[in-house]
């Protein structure tokens, strides 16, 4: 008798802590941030710069092949 009695006792703090339990609203703390960094959205502005092609692609029997001239070369703009 007092081994069933010592068991329970034993075992009694084991089974009520495993017991699920509603979550008290007092432990639940909410803090806003309140020191936020401020973004500034700039808009981004596309930088174009002009640069010299001094040869162009030309269709050949086998394939492509780049040609340097002089007299096709151009100027193009390509961003930066």
């Amino acid at each position: 008798m007092k081994r069933i009695l010592l068991g329970t006792l034993l075992a009694l703090p084991l089974a009520i802590s495993s017991l699920p339990s509603q979550a008290s609203a007092a432990e639940i703390l909410v803090r806003p941030n309140v020191h936020r960094t401020a973004f500034v959205h700039r808009p981004v502005v596309a930088r174009y710069k002009q640069r010299f092609i001094p040869a162009h692609w030309e269709t050949v029997r086998r394939g492509n092949r780049w040609v340097k001239v002089r007299v096709p070369a151009r100027h193009v703009y390509v961003r930066v």
